[in-house]
């Protein structure tokens, strides 16, 4: 799961989804360095990677990628995933997709000094760019892409993976439909834990 999915699934608290939004960038046991509620945020980002890329739907469709894609596949699958619950928004929450990124950006700028170097460094990328509402298009979904493989010095060329999301586009849709009901309910089991 992308930036989106981690931030919908840490729920209300606004440290942890600080936590989860920025775990990527923590290695091993430095999350301990941070204050309770992003500790949790971090932790839960973590079982929901494991969760996520043991899961059999999931490497289902990171599977139609792989060829092409190797390692880049679960990435990508993470964004496309990502554009799934942009898109279809209004099934997981009532606060429109709009506000609720416009409410996180606002949070990323009130704790930017909670904020590890890397993530503070993209902040102004990701609201300039509104990544968050951006997933919900075919053509955010590409920008998005486009700037992965930027990111990652055009290691696989993962923009033209929107050829595979068009071609499959129901059935990722429905993958991720089934998949992310399984996760939503084991977060709300995890998160039951703290």
């Amino acid at each position: 799961m992308n930036f989106l999915a981690h931030i919908y699934l840490s729920g209300e608290n606004d440290l942890v989804k600080i936590g989860n939004f920025m775990a990527d960038s923590i290695r091993g046991h430095h999350y301990m360095d941070y204050q309770e509620d992003i500790c949790k945020g971090i932790i839960l980002h973590r079982h929901i990677d494991t969760f996520t890329d043991s899961h059999p739907i999931y490497r289902k469709s990171k599977h139609r990628l792989h060829e092409k894609y190797g390692h880049y596949s679960g990435v990508i699958m993470d964004i496309v995933y990502d554009h799934y619950l942009a898109k279809n928004w209004k099934q997981y929450s009532n606060v429109p997709l709009e506000d609720y990124a416009a409410q996180f950006y606002q949070l990323l700028q009130d704790q930017h000094g909670l904020l590890t170097e890397k993530i503070q460094k993209m902040i102004p990328y990701m609201i300039a760019r509104n990544w968050l509402v951006s997933y919900a298009s075919l053509e955010g979904l590409a920008m998005i892409l486009f700037q992965m493989d930027y990111k990652t010095k055009h290691r696989v060329n993962m923009q033209e993976a929107i050829v595979e999301v068009e071609l499959y586009y129901s059935e990722f849709e429905e993958e991720f439909t089934l998949f992310f009901d399984e996760l939503r309910n084991f977060v709300t089991e995890e998160m039951s834990k703290f």
